[in-house]
């Protein structure tokens, strides 16, 4: 165990409490996946945290966690506790319990239930190490209550068996498939966080497959006929006819626009290289199965990658052509791209001024 990890443990066993790691840190390490995000389960109340690690006395006091960063860790460290009531997906009232065997009640699925002590051993109280072998998600209680109680976890299933290639237990599934249409009333914000770490999973196409056999895509207001792994989340997204309602960055509309733009044109060449950068093409070739070196070659080879590599300028056309009007200048310039990405014309002042006289006249 590493030393920054065994030391906060350390500094609540220290001060006479129970501390342990648990959920996906273990998981993952179990399964020899790095993670930098680690939850401590304790039996010291916030206050108790508080004094122990010295912070402000309403720092995250409200759900019983303090938040602790390292130079290599986040840790997130709750009181032991158990949910007694929600209001929507939010625990609206909670209670403080005495040991790791209640509080493990009130978490999703087995295999977010291993714990290990400050000794880096193991305390698996729900069976949680067998199905991790056996790669089977599976419900902490009754799963219908739990979906019910926090409609996240029906995505967080889907998540887990999709991104560690696991399958859903059969009382999962049948919850899943009864209660799928929960999904509706989660905010969009945690609904993406959930589907963009599924669609950068190197199993998303099956997971997706997955989803759309199920039926729950639906209810996420997302559609696919046929899509393509490839490794940038924009390039997923743009195979996926998804709702307006999501709630995509400027940028990220912009990306999935063009790239679905490309590859409906089913075609890259200079032009589309000089306008959409070799980012973004490439997301699309990869779509469209286009050899990646090839686009590679073509954009480091284009005769000019802006404006500001024509050989001849706005103002000097401007002035040597005795033009008074921007838009026409404007309209030459954009002109000279397309003559020069097409070969031609040549990138340079003679080739470009005498394409104009012959094109404008000399005035």
């Amino acid at each position: 165990m590493n030393q920054d990890i065994r030391s906060i443990l350390e500094r609540i066993e220290d001060s006479g409490f129970e501390a342990y790691i648990i959920g996906g840190y273990v998981r993952d390490k179990i399964l020899n996946i790095d993670s930098i995000d680690i939850d401590i389960a304790t039996s010291a109340t916030p206050k108790d945290l508080m004094k122990i690690f010295k912070v402000p006395m309403n720092h995250f006091i409200e759900y019983g966690n303090v938040k602790i960063n390292t130079n290599k860790y986040r840790f997130d460290i709750t009181t032991f506790r158990k949910e007694l009531s929600y209001n929507g997906r939010k625990p609206e009232t909670i209670e403080y319990v005495d040991s790791l065997e209640e509080d493990i009640k009130r978490r999703d699925f087995t295999i977010n239930t291993i714990a290990m002590n400050s000794n880096g051993e193991l305390i698996d109280l729900a069976n949680g190490i067998n199905d991790l072998h056996n790669k089977e998600i599976k419900s902490i209680g009754d799963a219908n209550y739990k979906l019910k109680e926090d409609p996240l976890r029906i995505l967080r299933a889907l998540r887990f068996a999709i991104i560690l290639d696991f399958k859903l237990d059969k009382e999962l599934f049948k919850a899943i498939k009864k209660n799928m249409k929960l999904v509706r009333t989660l905010p969009l914000t945690r609904v993406k966080e959930e589907l963009d770490k599924i669609l950068v999973s190197h199993n998303c196409v099956k997971g997706l497959g997955l989803m759309k056999k199920i039926g729950i895509l639906r209810y996420l207001g997302i559609k696919f006929k046929h899509i393509v792994d490839v490794d940038d989340i924009n390039g997923m997204y743009a195979q996926l006819k998804v709702s307006d309602n999501y709630p995509f960055t400027k940028e990220e509309k912009n990306n999935i626009n063009t790239i679905k733009n490309i590859v409906s044109s089913g075609k890259i060449d200079n032009t589309t290289l000089y306008r959409n950068g070799l980012y973004l093409c490439m997301v699309a070739s990869k779509i469209l199965n286009k050899d990646i070196e090839s686009v590679t070659y073509m954009y480091n080879n284009l005769p000019i990658k802006s404006k500001k590599d024509l050989s001849i300028g706005f103002n000097e056309i401007k002035s040597v052509f005795n033009i008074s009007n921007p838009k026409l200048v404007v309209s030459i310039m954009d002109e000279l791209e397309l003559k020069i990405l097409n070969n031609e014309i040549e990138n340079t002042k003679d080739s470009i001024t005498a394409y104009i006289v012959n094109r404008f006249g000399s005035e």
